[in-house]
């Protein structure tokens, strides 16, 4: 198969590779009921050694650098109360922790959360963390640039390998909430 975007070697419709996915992200693709069939979420094969932004594109494809999309980690503090929640930005911007992520979580302070944390919640690669398969509960916030891409590279819960996912499936995620303006230049 070809993929949809970007220059990769191997590109594999993500229900026929999950044993190239980590337990939850894997889980996820075969629970998936979405409007997007799951067939559309593809799995590209990634060299970890190309994973830095700006050595990915050259080698993958430019157009990719306008079509990726982070998923960063985040924790909401009111009170005694912490809620852990996912943000999906394109890789171009940075997330709103202290305005939109803060005011939409209800929270007095939002920060990142430390790495450990990310991977130990998760049971994903720093690096490689996917809004697909993150745990039952979690808010996923989604930056509305991303939802209107038809595309858009995201991580595979691994370091190794990608997911191609159609935009509009990140609005379908458990939890999701799409927000204008979330990630900011």
């Amino acid at each position: 198969m070809r993929a949809p975007i970007g220059h990769f070697d191997t590109a594999t419709p993500a229900p026929d590779c999950l044993d190239e996915l980590v337990g939850p992200v894997a889980d996820a693709v075969r629970r998936w009921g979405g409007s997007v069939p799951a067939d559309e979420f593809v799995h590209v094969d990634t060299d970890p050694q190309w994973a830095d932004t700006a050595v990915f594109v050259e080698h993958y494809g430019r157009e990719l650098l306008e079509r990726s999309a982070n998923c960063v980690v985040v924790a909401g503090k009111r009170g005694g109360e912490t809620t852990l929640a996912a943000c999906v930005v394109l890789s171009t911007t940075r997330v709103d922790v202290n305005g939109v992520v803060r005011r939409q979580l209800g929270a007095r302070k939002a920060s990142f959360v430390s790495m450990d944390t990310a991977v130990g919640e998760t049971g994903m690669e720093y690096g490689g963390i996917t809004p697909i398969g993150l745990p039952a509960g979690w808010p996923v916030l989604v930056d509305s640039a991303v939802v209107d891409l038809p595309y858009v590279l995201v991580g595979s819960g691994r370091r190794r390998g990608k997911l191609l996912v159609p935009g509009k499936a990140f609005a379908e995620l458990p939890g999701a909430v799409v927000l204008e303006g979330l990630g900011v230049a």
